[in-house]
């Protein structure tokens, strides 16, 4: 989807294509970072609300008419610092129950030349919780965006049980490029996991030249993609076979095969 500064925009597309993906038969939907406003940071943080406020309540609400597990990508909540808050996913079940809530905790500073500078950390707090979701269709590790390039969260979320790895994100264009689908493939391959990728595409009106990558994308345990949405808004629809999961973790035992580093690289 393409989220702007015009929030109740932003809803009616994540609602539409929410509905849509229902109506295929989809059982767990997600929606990408930053999915009720995409506009100047400065001003999200004004518009930041609380696990009850009216867009988590909205996504409760869809989740338990449509019947499905639903993942409100990330929103702004709000936090104690007045002038940040914090930028939270959360998964609501098929009966609206809010299950779990996940704020990110690695913040996208970075300055890439002839690319994107951007400090996140100025508007946003950081979280320091590791979270995973068990439901009924699998236990999902949540995370967000420059999260992606992380090794050692997603690892703790297999160690924690996670079989599905949640990615909606926001990534440049820039930098999406080069490594939106390979670090995607990476962690999948490396959790021998699946990995939900929702994403936003195109132009928002952040006050920049602000321009997202899009290709939301289904990886499945053996890194490969199983479902694309191609540039444009749309959804990405594949069906998740935790036997897939159990399969690639039994043939390459990483998880019993790894060890303890015991030697300093460094010296």
């Amino acid at each position: 989807m393409t989220s702007t500064s015009d929030e109740a925009a932003s809803l009616r597309q994540a609602e539409d294509l929410v509905r849509a993906a229902a109506a295929r038969g989809a059982a767990w939907i997600g929606t990408p970072e930053n999915t009720n406003f995409l506009g100047p940071h400065a001003e999200k943080v004004r518009r930041a609300e609380p696990l009850d406020g009216p867009t988590a309540t909205r996504f409760a609400a869809l989740a338990g008419e449509l019947g499905v597990h639903l993942l409100l990508g990330s929103f702004n909540e709000r936090a104690t610092d007045p002038g940040r808050c914090f930028n939270s996913s959360v998964l609501f079940g098929p009966d609206g129950e809010r299950l779990a809530v996940y704020r990110k905790i690695h913040l996208f500073d970075v300055d890439v030349p002839g690319g994107v500078t951007f400090r996140e950390s100025e508007t946003v707090v950081a979280g320091d919780e590791v979270v995973v979701a068990p439901t009924p269709l699998a236990r999902f590790g949540l995370s967000i965006c420059y999260d992606l390039r992380f090794g050692e969260l997603y690892r703790t979320l297999v160690e924690r049980g996670a079989e599905a790895l949640t990615v909606p994100s926001a990534f440049t264009a820039t930098t999406g490029k080069a490594h939106w689908e390979p670090l995607l493939r990476a962690r999948a391959i490396e959790g021998q996991a699946y990995v939900l990728a929702p994403a936003q595409w195109g132009r928002h009106d952040d006050g920049g030249l602000r321009e997202s990558h899009g290709q939301a994308m289904i990886v499945d345990p053996w890194g490969a993609v199983v479902a694309r949405v191609p540039d444009g808004v749309g959804f990405a629809l594949a069906e998740i076979d935790l036997a897939r999961v159990e399969r690639a973790r039994r043939a390459i035992p990483v998880a019993d095969h790894r060890r303890a580093r015991s030697v300093d690289l460094d010296s």
